[in-house]
């Protein structure tokens, strides 16, 4: 098969994979002469740097053969789908054809498990240390990795990649068992947990090197390990578990092993599906709700199970409110909360008031220091007044109970219902 059409199905293949988002690797350039690509900030498919660039990864599949027979993969052993397959020294040219074309910065690379999880996990590897130390690539690589691979080779893909990614598929092991029964999140979960490790010893030793720096002559710090961390994907609505059980495993992968990201795909019907899958797409309003629930629970402080948790009937069955964003479901089911003095409230509370986020917050906070907060410092902030003014006092504003009442607010707030159809 020519190299063309190779691209074609393995970059089609590979646009199913959401987790390919990355942040916090170090800074390498190729000034003066030395080296090829730079990297800076963070990468993924026309998606945008912090300082403003737009950057983007060449995203594809070493192959899309695979010996698993996860019902919910398009890629599955029994699926009727048009095969094909890289070898390492198409991917490595073709990442620095594109790169020097000025199309990409960096590389997003997957892969179907061929013969066994350790030969796969060893080609991946390859493509990475080829770019890295025979070409002396200085782009961007995140590499999926294979979770029943070899510990060394996972140690290996963290010396070339900036970001690595585990899959944990689906939110509970009786899913993943019945969908995927060749997958086990133990497994999952253990190579997760060793590049936890691998991270955190690399991290020793550069700290230990910065402490013998400043005593010694200037030495060369030990290189990082995967500096952009980890990231994993869960698919939404293939089984039926609740909004709760997802955001309660996000919260344990968030804390057990420092994850970076979670992402969430919703499901979406595949060919010659099993019968065990839903027939229907998941709602992506769904799938969104869940990425702003991720938000609150990463930089806003809520807990995971207070974000689902309430009086309501959707929040009762563990489900998070289609028509309202997270935060200002939790704020009407929690009106005793409510007025938040803008001039006095500690920054957790503040947090916690619809219409205003975390930069926000802080620009409060310094404001407050010299002047007493107005509605027009909000708008000076381009906060979200209009949905925050029910919520605060300041010190032009006091809202009366005909303000607060939970039902008008919903129903204020709450999309039309043709635009609520149509976000489906």
């Amino acid at each position: 098969m020519e190299l063309l059409k190779k691209l074609e199905i393995l970059a089609d293949a590979a646009k199913y994979d959401a987790s390919c988002s990355s942040s916090g690797t170090s800074r390498r350039s190729s000034v003066g002469g030395r080296g090829v690509g730079s990297s800076e900030g963070s990468g993924i498919c026309h998606a945008y740097a912090p300082d403003g660039r737009c950057i983007s990864l060449l995203k594809i599949l070493l192959t899309n053969f695979c010996i698993y027979e996860c019902a919910y993969c398009i890629n599955r052993n029994s699926s009727n789908v048009q095969r094909a397959r890289f070898n390492t020294k198409e991917v490595v040219d073709l990442t620095l054809d594109f790169y020097k074309r000025n199309y990409i910065e960096g590389l997003f690379l997957s892969s179907g498990v061929i013969q066994s999880p350790d030969y796969t996990m060893g080609q991946l590897v390859e493509v990475a240390r080829s770019l890295r130390l025979d070409h002396d690539f200085r782009g961007y690589i995140h590499l999926k990795t294979i979770p029943d691979a070899d510990g060394q080779l996972l140690a290996d893909a963290g010396r070339f990649a900036d970001r690595l990614s585990i899959n944990v598929e689906l939110p509970t092991q009786i899913a993943l068992a019945d969908l995927a029964p060749e997958k086990d999140h133990r497994t999952i979960k253990l190579s997760m947990a060793r590049i936890r490790a691998r991270q955190d010893e690399y991290a020793e030793q550069r700290r230990e090197a910065r402490r013998i720096t400043n005593a010694a002559p200037r030495k060369i710090a030990p290189p990082r390990f995967a500096p952009a961390g980890q990231s994993t994907q869960m698919i939404v609505g293939a089984e039926p578990s609740t909004d709760a059980q997802i955001l309660s495993t996000t919260a344990n992968l968030y804390s057990a092993y420092k994850l970076k990201r979670v992402y969430f795909s919703a499901f979406s019907p595949i060919a010659d599906a099993s019968a065990r899958l839903p027939a229907q797409r998941t709602s992506l309003v769904r799938e969104h709700r869940l990425y702003q629930s991720d938000w609150l629970i990463r930089f806003y402080g809520y807990r995971h199970d207070e974000i689902t948790a309430g009086s309501d009937t959707a929040a009762a069955a563990g489900m998070l409110d289609l028509d309202l964003d997270p935060k200002l479901a939790w704020a009407l089911r929690n009106r005793g909360y409510f007025p938040v003095d803008l001039n006095r409230a500690a920054r957790e509370q503040l947090l916690r008031v619809p219409g205003l986020g975390v930069k926000s917050v802080n620009k409060l906070l310094k404001i407050r220091r010299w002047q007493s907060i107005r509605l027009e410092d909000l708008v000076a902030l381009r906060a979200g007044v209009k949905k925050a003014m029910p919520f605060v006092i300041c010190a032009n504003h006091h809202p009366g109970l005909g303000d607060i009442d939970s039902d008008r607010l919903r129903a204020r707030f709450a999309p039309p219902a043709r635009q609520q159809a149509f976000a489906f």
